[in-house]
Formats: C-alpha cells, structure tokens, sequence
C-alpha cells in the first residue's frame, strides 16, 4: 500500500476540523467527489486520534495530497482531545445501558481498568428507572440487580432465573469467576443467545432448586451487562475460546483507558465535573487534591478515582496535615 501526504486537507475529531497538513497515511483509495464534497480514503490504523479503520479526508482536489516514501507516523492526541474520547466513550456507556433496559440490547460487555467509573454510569441509568421502586421502599420492584463476587454455576442460573422478565437488567459488576468456569460459561451463551427465544435447562438434580421453587428450564427474556477488569482480546488458553464465544453474542465496549495519562485525565475530568461537590471544598483545596494525585501517581498503591475519594476524606478529616496522613495510607512505601 502506498503512502501519501496531505498538503491540505480535514477531518472532523470529536466534532472539530483538523487540518492534516504535512501528515502521512497509508493510501486506500483515490481521489472522489461525494454528497459533502471531495475526499481522499486513507487508512486510520496506527494512527493515534484516528479510527482504527479507513477514514475518508476531505480534500478540495486530487492536487491536495502527494505520494510520499515516508512513513506514516503516529499523531500524539492532546489532553483536550483524550478527555473528550473519554467522555464520549462514557457517555455511550450510559446510551447502551438505557437500550439494554429497554431490552434493545439484550447483552454488553464493558471493559476498562478499576476504579474509572464503569459501574457508576450503568448504575446511574438503571437507579433512574428504579424510582418507583425507591419512592415505595420495595425491593421487589427493582427491575435490576448488581452482582459481585464469586458465583457457582447453580447461583448464577438461579439468579438469571430470578431476572428473567423482559426489562430487567442483570449487571455482573468484577464477578469475573463466571468467566473462568466452563458451566456457567455455557448457561450464559444459553441465556444470551441470537435465537428469538433463549430457554436455559438445568438437567442436574438439585436440592437447591427445588428447595427455591427454580424449575429446571425456563426462558431468558432479560439483559446482561457484564462490568469488568479483563481484556477478552488478550485472553489464553482454553477459557480464550469461551470467552470469544460470549462476546459474540454481546456488544463489547472497550473504554480506550489504558495508559497511566488517560487514568490521570479520566480523574481530571471527572474531579472536575463535580465528584468532590458533596464535600464543600474551597476550590484550592480540590485542586490540591488533583496535584498530590498527579504528582504522585507513579507511587499510589492505585490510580483511580477510588484514591481521590480516599484523599478527599482524608482532606476532610484532617485539614492541616491530610497530604502526611495521605503519604501514609494510599501510597506505596
């Protein structure tokens, strides 16, 4: 594939023209006139900022970009525009929990490191349609539940019976040891199958299934989301093979939050927006909360937002002296 330069031409980065002068891409196709105007089609693999696909760049004639032997070279995203991936990315979080909900989406896998917000926008979606719930104090109404920890093959059925319904949301939220066993593994590609009906069986005699009035088949109508840690592509082994067997039958988010900076901006943004509110600082104490976070990071036992909120009650407690109590308790010695 030949690569060219660009002498003049845009692309549109989160919502914004950037002019690509003097960038170097890998050739797909050539010069075309379309609905919005003129174009070139390059390949955006390899490229940071840029799709991992071939993107079409908006060029004014064929003149506008030149064969070239350079090799393309990755462009550096900025601060302004990892943190509006990042709240981008989150915010189709919240869309496709709402279209799970609604049972558009029966099944989502979301992916990204502890302690960023994964579960608190899912849980802040699906808490908004829990209100009549709230409001009369019963439990049984809620049309969602979070599971976390271990669960048995025989717990997890039970549990998908219990959410069963349409609309109900079943959100596994770090309860990775579903992932790891091969029974329960094979109950969740039942319950989340592409087939218009989806009916799970159990075909073991179980005392606890009769004891808690569980029959032995029945139909899944409900959605899943699974919250969690784990990077399905960088899987080995046998449990590779059913990891890629449920992902097919959901839609997979990765969150695109992998390098210490983009924790760190991740922080920032949320910081920001408002977490430490409740707390009432005087914005010069946030901002000394961000910069020991910062200055610190490479030596917290971990970087999230977890540690903020951490350091924040530290700050409350203790005023004077919460950044010696902090070096003391959330970081490494």
């Amino acid at each position: 594939m030949n690569n060219v330069m660009i002498k003049e031409g845009t692309y549109k980065i989160r919502g914004k023209d950037v002019d690509l002068a003097g960038m170097v891409f890998p050739l797909v196709d050539e010069f075309k006139v379309g609905a919005a105007g003129g174009y070139v089609t390059v390949d955006g693999r390899g490229v940071a900022g840029f799709p991992d696909r071939n993107i079409k760049i908006r060029v004014s004639s064929a003149d506008s970009y030149e064969a070239t032997s350079a090799i393309a070279e990755a462009r550096e995203e900025t601060d302004d525009e990892i943190i509006e991936r990042l709240r981008e990315r989150f915010d189709m979080l919240e869309d496709m929990t709402r279209a799970a909900k609604k049972g558009d989406v029966r099944a989502m896998i979301v992916s990204g490191p502890p302690g960023v917000g994964k579960s608190f926008g899912v849980e802040k979606v699906l808490g908004k349609h829990d209100l009549l719930a709230d409001i009369a104090g019963d439990e049984k109404l809620k049309k969602y539940e979070v599971v976390k920890g271990a669960m048995s093959p025989i717990g997890l059925y039970c549990k998908l019976y219990k959410m069963a319904d349409k609309d109900n949301v079943l959100v596994f939220d770090d309860c990775d040891s579903i992932f790891q066993d091969e029974l329960s593994l094979n109950i969740l590609k039942a319950a989340l199958d592409s087939k218009k009906t989806r009916r799970i069986h159990w075909n073991t005699d179980s005392f606890k299934l009769r004891n808690e009035g569980v029959p032995d088949s029945f139909e899944f109508k409900g959605s899943a989301i699974f919250i969690t840690n784990l990077k399905f592509d960088k899987a080995k082994g046998k449990i590779r093979e059913h990891l890629m067997a449920l992902e097919s039958r959901c839609h997979y988010m990765d969150l695109t939050i992998d390098t210490e900076r983009e924790i760190m901006l991740r922080i920032k943004q949320i910081t920001n927006d408002g977490m430490l509110n409740e707390y009432k600082f005087a914005d010069e104490v946030v901002q000394e909360i961000i910069d020991f976070v910062d200055i610190n990071k490479k030596r917290l036992r971990e970087l999230s937002l977890r540690t903020v909120l951490k350091v924040a009650d530290l700050a409350k407690a203790f005023p004077k002296r919460w950044e010696a109590m902090a070096e003391n308790t959330v970081m490494k010695r």
